[in-house]
């Protein structure tokens, strides 16, 4: 797939199902998410694969979180199921560290840009995959079982797999009312 193409149709699809990227096509994944914009060489990222019994993993630590909150038992069921809405999902952690010319805030975004580099590899090879936030990234209790330190984030779960249906139409937006030239 010629790049600009990739760039100007990409399209999340969140039907997923049964392969998912393995071998060179995963390293390949990975090595896009290494190359995302990273000032100062500081590598502000750490990308956690669930993938067969990983996905269980990733619901119990979910369901977990919400069972300390004694969330009622429609949320806790939604997150039984969510990590198994893909044969993989890798959470995408931003590891910060500190440095005198590069704020959190930084780091932050450099991890989110690996993690689209990652779902632009994936498209790129025949996957496809969509990118889930919320709530649960940021609670605490998710965050001590991925191992995070004081400033580190979870920027976000990156689902792949192969796409079970077609994507729908980019839409077609006017320029105009993103873009102003001083």
């Amino acid at each position: 797939m010629e790049a600009l193409d990739l760039l100007l149709n990409r399209r999340s699809i969140a039907k997923l199902i049964a392969p998912a990227p393995e071998g060179k096509a995963l390293e390949n994944i990975i090595r896009a998410g290494l190359r995302a914009p990273d000032h100062a060489g500081l590598t502000p990222w750490k990308f956690v694969i669930s993938q067969g019994e990983g996905l269980q993993k990733l619901a119990d630590i979910l369901v977990n979180a919400a069972q300390s909150e004694s969330r009622e038992e429609a949320v806790i069921e939604k997150l039984k199921k969510a990590p198994f809405r893909a044969p993989m999902v890798v959470t995408v952690i931003a590891k910060v560290k500190q440095h005198e010319k590069v704020p959190p805030l930084e780091q932050y975004l450099s991890a989110g840009c690996a993690a689209q580099a990652m779902q632009l590899a994936a498209c790129a090879q025949g996957f496809q995959g969509f990118w889930r936030s919320g709530e649960w990234m940021f609670h605490p209790q998710v965050h001590k079982a991925f191992g995070l330190e004081a400033g580190d984030e979870i920027v976000g779960f990156l689902y792949l797999g192969t796409p079970d249906c077609s994507p729908m139409k980019v839409p077609d937006r006017d320029l105009s009312q993103f873009v102003e030239f001083m």
